[in-house]
């Protein structure tokens, strides 16, 4: 039976947390709970309770967790919130490059009756690839392309000045794997594609910082059995947050919406 209401509950309270509050805004079929945050930010400003520990969050009961708060955040709390039964939707998909931690989600979901939900975030044409996926793929890339500034703080990019780069420049070429472990903040969206095709190994990764660009463009290819197939996207930066694309929390909220949705699309 279709649910009338989804009862939300937030890990983290920062800025992707802001705008799916802000989407959500007015929608009377998803009420926000609250958030889980680090003890230190307890006494953030926020129109919504906040608590420190996973025991007060799922006191709440939440129909759906969203998790906003990073890798270290899917490590902490993904298999004890499954473990709950309570649908877990991760963000930061890029942490489920880690094995280990991928293993650990799928037994805690497999075990239980939730389920782990992976928005398409920034990138278009998930869809066709998962589609592409069961019919057979052969080759899968994406190149990701971005001010110099936005791929500030990433391991990946230890040593680099990016303030001095002048023109587009590769500052990786590699796997998914190795990309989403690389610049954890930045290519959630290598992870996705990695998870809808043929994995992480497989799948070929380009980042470029290019001080030409405004907005944050990916190109996603992927050919086999059903054609060849090229999206190319060029989103706006979230006002909070350069570093992901406008797109990411509304693609949050139409999965939210599904839940609760007579017609889903």
């Amino acid at each position: 039976m279709r649910q009338q209401e989804t009862r939300l509950a937030l890990i983290g309270n920062g800025a992707i947390a802001g705008e799916i509050i802000r989407c959500v805004s007015g929608n009377d079929s998803v009420s926000i709970l609250g958030a889980l945050v680090l003890p230190e930010e307890l006494d953030m400003l926020s129109d919504h309770p906040l608590v420190s520990s996973l025991k007060d969050m799922l006191a709440w009961k939440p129909d759906l967790v969203v998790e906003c708060a990073g890798h270290s955040a899917v490590n902490d709390y993904a298999a004890p919130v499954l473990a709950a039964g309570i649908d877990l939707m991760i963000i930061s998909i890029g942490a489920l490059a880690d094995k280990e931690l991928y293993n650990q989600v799928k037994e805690a979901a497999s075990g239980s009756s939730a389920q782990v939900i992976l928005p398409a975030g920034a990138l278009a044409g998930v869809d066709g690839l998962v589609a592409a996926r069961r019919a057979g793929l052969t080759r899968v890339s994406l190149t990701s392309r971005k001010p110099p500034l936005a791929w500030a703080g990433a391991p990946g990019v230890e040593g680099v000045v990016l303030e001095e780069i002048c023109e587009e420049t590769v500052i990786f070429f590699g796997n998914a794997e190795q990309a989403a472990l690389m610049f954890p903040k930045n290519a959630n969206v290598a992870a996705t594609t990695a998870l809808a095709g043929i994995g992480f190994e497989k799948t070929q990764v380009r980042l470029i910082a290019d001080p030409a660009v405004k907005r944050n463009t990916h190109v996603l290819e992927f050919e086999g059995k059903p054609g060849l197939y090229k999206i190319e996207m060029a989103g706006i930066p979230s006002a909070d947050n350069p570093k992901t694309s406008m797109l990411t929390a509304y693609n949050i909220l139409r999965m939210i919406e599904q839940r609760v949705s007579a017609i889903v699309i």
